[in-house]
């Protein structure tokens, strides 16, 4: 699935399962909110806090997915292209950073 058919998903899934979109704000605050719980498993699971038995089972990747949910409705909310802008960025990056990272010492 690309980023558009992905936006698409997730416009249908507002409609026939939601009620409408939350406000931009409210959006906002959720994926705060969800970064927030994979910063917590990422600090716990690979940095060096210990991770609680009850987090242990708490799927990372069920997390990051819900951060790209609530992406994708601030995306459809504000209308904005997401795979376009995302395709702009890589050409952006690739551009800017094409030998950056090889030649960073502190990468060797």
């Amino acid at each position: 699935m690309n980023i558009q058919d992905a936006q698409k998903a997730v416009d249908n899934w507002i409609k026939e399962h939601g009620v409408r979109y939350f406000n931009e704000l409210t959006n906002m605050a959720q994926l705060t909110e969800e970064v927030g719980e994979v910063a917590r498993i990422i600090a716990r699971r690979y940095g060096e806090q210990s991770e609680k038995e009850s987090d242990k089972d708490i799927d990372l990747g069920e997390e990051l997915a819900d951060v790209v949910f609530v992406v994708l409705c601030l995306a459809n909310q504000t209308g904005i292209d997401l795979q376009t802008a995302f395709d702009k960025k890589m050409d952006k990056k690739t551009k800017r950073d094409h030998d950056r990272h090889h030649n960073n010492e502190k990468l060797k």
